[in-house]
């Protein structure tokens, strides 16, 4: 029985992880356009989508060899950050300006989290970004906008994001002073 061979194996995984990336984007201007046209569970669905496909291509190219794939999964994963967290801040900035704050707070300390952890590697230091701080980001924000709990949740993920930045910071010292 002939099987698919290794390199065969990996150039379907990582088809399969851009299309998963460019379904993702798509479902990220959907989100944010949903989130400032006021309707937030339609959002909510559409990032819980938009989500899978972007944690199932991160998945999927992890272990690429080009590492420009790895670069358009991070910039995807930043542009969900980017696009959905700044749409909530920009709509509800004027009727809930604690869910606006919480939208901001959470997007600046994902971005510093990302920062960190982008700076450190390229240092040459071990910080990895697992999957479960891209399941935690992405479930806090769907689960936000579905159950109309959308700022405890931001502030929920405000603070995961910051300790997140601390851990990868933490792991940076620590290797060099090892």
């Amino acid at each position: 029985m002939s099987g698919v061979s290794v390199v065969e194996r990996d150039r379907i995984r990582i088809w399969l992880a851009r299309w998963l990336l460019v379904l993702g984007a798509i479902g990220i201007g959907l989100a944010c356009w949903a989130v400032i046209a006021g309707d937030v569970w339609r959002a909510g669905i559409v990032s819980t989508a938009t989500a899978c496909a972007l944690v199932a291509a991160g998945a999927l190219v992890t272990s690429a060899e080009d590492p420009a794939d790895r670069v358009f999964a991070s910039l995807v994963d930043r542009a969900f950050d980017g696009a959905v967290l700044g749409g909530i801040a920009w709509a509800y900035r004027l009727d809930e300006p604690w869910t606006a704050a919480g939208a901001v707070v959470a997007l600046c300390s994902s971005f510093l989290a990302a920062y960190v952890r982008a700076r450190g590697a390229s240092l040459g230091y071990g910080v990895d970004e697992g999957l479960v701080t891209r399941v935690l980001r992405y479930g806090l924000v769907s689960g936000g906008l579905i159950t109309d709990r959308l700022g405890w949740a931001l502030w929920v993920l405000a603070v995961v994001m910051v300790l997140a930045s601390v851990v990868r910071a933490s792991q940076v010292a620590k290797e060099e002073r090892a």
